[in-house]
């Protein structure tokens, strides 16, 4: 645990060399930094000229401004911390009204040391929780951005150092969208402009995926790799693609000063593939994701697709013959292929 600050309002002068006295070794050790205020207006001065203030210890009858005060005007100047309010034995009614306003513990005066470091020792705790809390939040929202939700779940069911290199083989649909041309812009534009223009794009791919449970598996380059699971994957993988083409194709052809028609070229194949983690463990490099024969042709069909065309096998075009309108492209050599591959294109 970090440095606690913690702030001692009373406007009595001995309470200063007591508490530096009794928590002398938590002081020369750096786990607690004690700063000291007279009255509420002197705190909220040192509240102001001092970031993360962890809690607050006031005493509630002060000159100038009381505890209570204080209490009301800090809620919304440091919001991890916490604040523990000392008042005279039986003051009921100021405790009351203390936690009403926010105070998290209290003490009674005279002051027990004992006591007093107790409750410290358990407010601090709290605190930190809450900042372990907050920033598990802000990793997690960080993560999301760029790790796939299939991903996570892996991440959060089982111990990663003892799965990195398990694999498992699954019946999937995977899909290459690839934006045409986009390498024009990359060579002409800025890069500011290239980034912003290509992240507006994904983000209509990747809506259409996401709608249909497909799973971003990554970005390459111009392009994307989605994974479909579960009932009707290869279904939900064709209904995406064709929403994805028609939500580029209605895209403006100018976009800030940039002259230029969107389209896609997109592979589609559905079978079996081994998921797993592919890389280096001692480089700790590893990528969740799917490989095999399956995935391969994929690409391969969104290399060899058109500006607009959606490109995918016989045996797929043979699952979904009956709900999909499809023409045939004949058969194609595909790059690393020994056999040409029958392809369909699917209309719509």
């Amino acid at each position: 645990m970090n440095m606690a600050r913690i702030l001692v309002v009373d406007d009595e002068s001995d309470l200063e060399v007591l508490i530096k006295q009794k928590f002398r070794k938590q002081i020369r050790e750096q786990q607690y930094e004690f700063l000291f205020a007279t009255d509420g207006k002197k705190a909220l001065e040192v509240i102001d000229t001092n970031e993360n203030i962890d809690l607050l210890l006031s005493d509630i009858n002060m000159p100038e401004m009381d505890g209570l005060t204080l209490l009301s005007a800090v809620g919304e100047k440091q919001l991890l911390m916490r604040s523990v309010i000392v008042s005279a034995y039986g003051d009921m009614q100021n405790i009351r009204t203390a936690m009403n306003r926010g105070a998290f513990d209290f003490l009674c005066k005279p002051i027990n040391f004992e006591d007093l470091d107790v409750t410290i020792s358990k407010t601090l705790q709290y605190v930190e929780q809450m900042k372990s809390t907050i920033e598990a939040i802000k990793e997690n929202n960080i993560l999301r951005m760029y790790v796939d939700q299939n991903v996570l779940n892996f991440m959060t069911r089982r111990k990663l150092e003892s799965s990195l290199f398990d694999n498992e083989t699954l019946e999937a649909t995977v899909i290459f969208i690839d934006i045409c041309s986009f390498t024009s812009i990359s060579e002409n534009e800025s890069p500011d402009q290239v980034v912003k223009l290509l992240n507006s794009y994904f983000d209509v791919m990747v809506r259409e995926i996401i709608a249909q449970g497909g799973y971003i598996d990554k970005f390459i380059g111009d392009a994307i790799m989605a994974i479909f699971k579960g009932d009707y994957h290869l279904d939900r993988a064709i209904d995406s693609a064709i929403a994805v083409r028609n939500q580029i194709n209605s895209l403006p052809d100018f976009v800030d000063k940039i002259i230029f028609k969107p389209q896609v070229s997109i592979g589609i194949n559905s079978g079996e593939m081994i998921s797993g983690n592919i890389g280096s463990a001692s480089l700790k490099r590893l990528d969740y994701t799917v490989i095999g024969d399956t995935v391969n042709v994929a690409q391969r069909l969104q290399s060899a697709a058109g500006p607009g065309k959606i490109y995918i096998t016989e045996s797929s075009w043979y699952k979904v013959r009956e709900s999909k309108k499809k023409k045939k492209v004949g058969d194609l050599t595909l790059k690393n292929k020994l056999k040409p591959e029958s392809v369909y294109e699917v209309v719509e």
